[in-house]
């Protein structure tokens, strides 16, 4: 499965961006998935997930309120929709897939991610 992230940018604190994750190669149906971010000098740190179905979800407490994952199976896409964003929300984003199931806390572990898109950048200007 190859994983193909896109939609970031500049954004002023406050406004919004969608994120979107392509998948090709898979049955990306199959897997679920999740958004990370990583900022300069930090480690990688999840920040949301969905279920296989997209009817479970999962979020980071720092963004809980302001962001929403979202999936479209029949498009093979996967959607990172953050409003009221913040400097602290600055970051490369990286989507990821896993054919596991169950455990939440499977959702927030990198290891457990069999797929990885290359990451886009989202910059937020104060």
């Amino acid at each position: 499965v190859q994983l193909q992230a896109s939609g970031g940018g500049l954004v002023q604190a406050g406004g919004s961006l969608r994120l979107s994750c392509a998948a090709s190669g898979g049955m990306f149906s199959s897997y679920a998935t999740g958004w990370f971010r990583q900022a300069p000098g930090k480690e990688r740190e999840f920040v949301a997930g969905i279920s296989v179905n997209g009817i479970t979800t999962y979020y980071a407490d720092s963004v809980k309120g302001r962001f929403t994952i979202s999936r479209e199976n029949a498009k093979n896409t996967v959607y990172l929709q953050m409003n009221s964003l913040k400097a602290e929300d600055a970051a490369v984003y990286y989507c990821a897939a896993g054919a596991f199931r169950g455990a939440s806390g499977y959702y927030y572990n990198t290891r457990k991610y069999d797929y990885w898109g290359q990451g886009t950048q989202v910059t937020v200007s104060s």
